[in-house]
């Protein structure tokens, strides 16, 4: 959509909340003018992170300002839509009650702003820390027992762009280097922006540490920010990216004395799949779960996928994979968006089963658009794989 038509309706409901709240509360308090002036920054400075994508040269404060207002504007978008609900509720069956109904719209009216600046700050609290670690156990069928205990440390979502810089990006690799991980898995939506931009923000990633090496997949916004650029630069890095592609990770030192079995027994397949969308901007880079995964040896019978969005499942599952690790939904990001993602995608957050594999959703480790969450806490993940009982 053409940016004139989306400043319009942010304009549109701009004045629609004001219409809806300012008259309630000047009835009986002096608060309306703070909300006033509120929406008018929020109106005015929305855009510019848009405005900011066409490269047009916006300060750096004007995005924060406009990324805080649009969260700050959703919540309070969706508080004032269940005010008028409970106002069309209560004229409905309390019309005799004139004054209660009165004094609840002017109360309500001051609770809308206050509940909705309440969240943002607390949504902007949760952005903005370094992801907490959240250790996963993955029961594997017949898991070998030289595979009991492999660690994967799992970053998805981090969306390196107008508010995540190169210092939040350092919080996370230390916190991640810490864990002595066997490998680093991330699952795409890494950038939202072009590599002359964001390269200094993302080059902490080349000192992420595991003993097998840091394993990349793109996601959606990759493709948007220009995708074959950022894999040549995510492998000047060091990083390994996968396109449709595997790696057999020995997992034990192999000696002379082992038999080909026992050789077999201790690797693993990772394989890396191109986001589910790819096809559309590349088509070379159609996603392909199996072909990721043809050619590898058959006698390795564990085989990991990193994929960025959960709907991959379908095919992975098919493709005999017994672990998927997707990212993508950000476990919703805060209300009410939540509530969409099923919409499109099989899995929101955390682990699920599909057939005879396991799929674990991250919730993200940095955050997409507003700098807020709120019921969907960004996560580092320490996935284990471990015998099934």
């Amino acid at each position: 959509m053409a940016l004139l038509p989306i400043t319009t309706i942010v304009a549109l409901l701009h004045a629609l909340l004001a219409v809806r709240l300012l008259p309630a509360l000047a009835e009986r308090t002096a608060a309306w003018p703070v909300l006033a002036v509120a929406l008018v920054i929020s109106a005015l400075s929305m855009p510019l992170p848009f405005l900011a994508r066409r490269r047009l040269p916006i300060p750096g404060w004007l995005k924060w300002t406009g990324l805080v207002s649009m969260g700050w504007f959703s919540s309070l978008f969706v508080l004032s839509v269940l005010r008028d609900l409970l106002l069309l509720g209560h004229w409905l069956f309390a019309q005799a009650d004139v004054a209660g109904g009165n004094a609840w719209r002017t109360t309500s009216a001051l609770v809308v702003p206050v509940a909705a600046t309440f969240i943002t700050l607390v949504g902007y609290f949760n952005a903005r820390r370094t992801a907490r670690v959240r250790r996963v156990d993955i029961p594997i069928s017949r898991l070998p027992s030289q595979l009991e205990g492999f660690t994967i440390a799992q970053l998805s979502d981090i969306h390196v762009g107008p508010t995540i810089r190169v210092r939040y990006i350092e919080r996370i690799v230390n916190a991640v280097n810490r864990l002595g991980a066997d490998m680093v898995a991330i699952t795409g939506d890494l950038v939202d922006g072009t590599v002359a931009e964001l390269r200094t923000h993302v080059a902490p990633l080349g000192r992420l540490k595991a003993r097998h090496g840091t394993y990349v997949v793109t996601g959606n916004h990759e493709y948007y920010a220009g995708a074959h650029a950022w894999v040549d630069e995510l492998r000047r890095l060091g990083l390994n990216v996968l396109m449709n592609e595997h790696v057999v990770l020995q997992t034990q030192n192999v000696s002379g004395a082992q038999t080909d079995e026992e050789v077999h027994e201790s690797a693993l397949v990772v394989a890396g799949v191109t986001d589910y969308t790819a096809g559309h901007f590349d088509q070379t880079h159609a996603s392909d779960p199996e072909g990721a995964v043809r050619d590898a040896p058959p006698q390795v019978h564990t085989r990991v996928l990193l994929a960025h969005q959960p709907r991959s499942a379908i095919a992975a599952a098919q493709a005999g994979y017994q672990l998927q690790l997707s990212g993508h939904t950000h476990g919703g990001q805060f209300f009410p968006w939540n509530l969409f993602v099923p919409l499109q995608q099989p899995f929101t957050a955390g682990l699920h089963r599909l057939h005879d594999m396991w799929v674990y959703v991250s919730r993200g480790t940095g955050y997409w658009g507003p700098p807020k969450r709120f019921g969907a806490p960004s996560e580092i993940t320490l996935l284990r794989l471990v015998q099934a009982a």
